[in-house]
């Protein structure tokens, strides 16, 4: 925080936030919505976020007949009196001194800038705003000292913070907890093109250096395992979690024609069965097949005579079977007949078999009980009904794993016990937490749950709009690059109190680069420039542990790096 003041508090109230009158030396071109601003109150400092920027006049005659662009005397005489720039401040964190406030001091107090910059943060206390400044307080920039009393800094070794970006007018981390993160379910929103996915891939990245938990990541794209394509006029690939963490992350295919196409030689092959769906998976692909609710209700009476196998048995009924059948169970033909139909679609899906004799879930469930980072890849089955049915198989049964594990851990109390926590990344959220299924489906159970099981959700969308209100409110930490709809904007605020004066932040940011960063993992609403992620990241971040790795990957990394230093 500077000593030159930029203006003085004029007017406000604790709800709809303070005007600030700039001075007349400060240009309102200098103000820029996100900036940080500190106001130096009587006893505490407020931490206030900028939120708007007008223009105003003391007198009405003046925009009658404005001076002449010309005439630089006449604007100066006027600049500060007569026309003046107006911000409007979001106050968000008070700075007070621990000590009791004296109700009759004997001495007046030193409010001088200098008195709060000499404390040092163990004698600040960083509390909610609960009252505003008096009238003409001063308003100063932040400075990074205030900046590092709010969000802390990287290698704190008493919490696990991870940079994610930095304000838009300072060269300062902005942190996240991510203890706090990984507790609660987050979401990573933003219209396309605007870099969610390489926003995820730094949240994940900082998961697995932190060791904060173990991630699951759904990759639908095939964006996040071995490496991604970088968006610009040139082609060019950015490094993926495999690459960054050979030692930790380990891959797992649904397409693995597809996987060793793109150069990936030691994805895990993942099967399903026929055996494993049930009428909640089918229930989620509804839409998506056309069936039905009669389809449905007929296929619990399927279930309930066949066990597992009814899928396979229905598809090999004939239509005379089916009428029997009807006969017999009181079930409906003509739902039956069209439930065979539209399942018959699911032979087109790769990994699917009518038997597997080896369990690849409980596979991937042993990697993340030893600590192991897993990315599935879709590949070629990216389209939404191959990405839903195998994303809601696959997180049903570890889901259900995971409440024996804390069940266990409830009744015993011992570490040894205690699950790791899980963190389940899923794009194209709205698709599985739409209200119309969303309290039939896994997602939306883990989803109200929060911590209770120890697995959380990382929900990747454009359209948070599409969500359902219940589970948004329960988001703890939301990511937002710029959105336009106002539907979705609405919906990132909702349950957020003070949302109204964020609205006009989140407008106004960038379409590339830029997030806005509210709730559970960071003191206050953030507007940030996102870290980059290049090779200054990746030698900040991962891990090289050649050993780890085949020698078809150690020869392609070498090759690369000589293409890059340009051999």
């Amino acid at each position: 925080m500077t000593d030159h003041p930029l203006g003085v508090v004029v007017q406000g109230s604790l709800s709809q936030g303070l005007e600030v009158r700039l001075h007349s030396d400060v240009s309102v071109e200098q103000m820029r919505v996100g900036k940080f601003l500190v106001v130096q109150g009587v006893r505490s400092r407020f931490f206030c976020l900028l939120t708007d920027v007008s223009l105003g006049t003391a007198n009405p005659r003046i925009l009658a007949n404005p001076p002449s662009f010309q005439d630089t005397f006449m604007r100066d005489v006027l600049a500060g009196s007569a026309t003046y720039g107006n911000v409007e401040l979001a106050p968000m964190l008070m700075f007070t001194p621990k000590e009791e406030e004296d109700n009759t001091p004997s001495e007046p107090e030193n409010t001088s800038l200098g008195s709060f910059q000499a404390q040092t943060n163990a004698d600040i206390e960083l509390l909610p705003v609960k009252t505003i400044p008096t009238h003409f307080s001063q308003v100063y920039e932040a400075s990074e000292r205030d900046f590092r009393a709010v969000f802390g800094w990287e290698d704190d070794p008493t919490r696990r913070n991870f940079a994610i970006g930095k304000p838009l007018d300072m060269d300062v981390p902005i942190c996240i907890d991510l203890d706090r993160f990984v507790e609660r379910s987050n979401g990573v929103f933003g219209k396309s093109g605007t870099g969610k996915s390489f926003l995820t891939r730094l949240l994940i990245s900082g998961i697995i250096r932190k060791q904060a938990a173990v991630n699951l990541m759904f990759d639908m794209h095939s964006e996040y395992g071995w490496e991604a394509m970088k968006e610009g006029k040139e082609v060019s690939t950015v490094k993926g979690l495999r690459q960054l963490f050979p030692g930790q992350v380990e891959i797992y295919t649904l397409d693995p024609e597809s996987t060793k196409r793109r150069g990936v030689s030691d994805a895990q092959e993942l099967y399903l069965s026929y055996d494993q769906i049930q009428i909640e998976d089918i229930r989620l692909v509804g839409h998506e097949l056309g069936i039905s609710e009669a389809s449905l209700d007929n296929a619990n009476i399927l279930e309930a005579e066949y066990g597992k196998s009814w899928i396979m048995q229905l598809l090999n009924m004939t239509n005379e079977d089916i009428k029997l059948f009807c006969q017999e169970k009181q079930g409906h033909a003509g739902s039956i007949m069209s439930l065979q139909r539209k399942l018959m679609r699911l032979d087109n899906l790769k990994y699917l078999r009518t038997a597997c004799p080896h369990n690849y879930i409980n596979q991937v469930l042993e990697s993340l009980d030893a600590g192991k980072h897993v990315v599935i890849e879709f590949g070629s089955q990216s389209n939404m009904l191959s990405y839903m049915l195998a994303t809601n198989m696959i997180t049903r049964r570890i889901h259900g794993s995971y409440v024996k594990k804390a069940e266990r851990f409830l009744q015993t109390k011992s570490p040894s016990d205690r699950p790791r926590q899980l963190v389940i990344t899923i794009e194209e959220a709205h698709r599985f937490l739409d209200s119309k299924i969303v309290h039939q489906t896994i997602f939306g159970t883990i989803a109200r749950e929060m911590r209770k099981y120890f697995v959380t959700l990382l929900i990747v969308d454009q359209r948070p709009s599409g969500i359902d209100n219940e589970v948004m409110s329960q988001v703890g930490t939301r990511i937002t690059c710029l959105l336009n709809d106002e539907k979705d904007i609405d919906a990132i605020f909702t349950g957020v109190s003070g949302g109204q004066n964020l609205r006009s932040v989140l407008a106004k940011l960038d379409s590339k680069q830029q997030a806005l960063i509210l709730g559970h993992a960071v003191p206050m609403p953030v507007v940030i420039r996102t870290r980059a992620y290049d090779q200054q990241f990746y030698a900040e971040i991962g891990e090289t542990d050649w050993s780890q790795l085949p020698d078809e990957e150690v020869f392609a990394a070498a090759q690369t790096a000589r293409a890059e230093l340009g051999f």
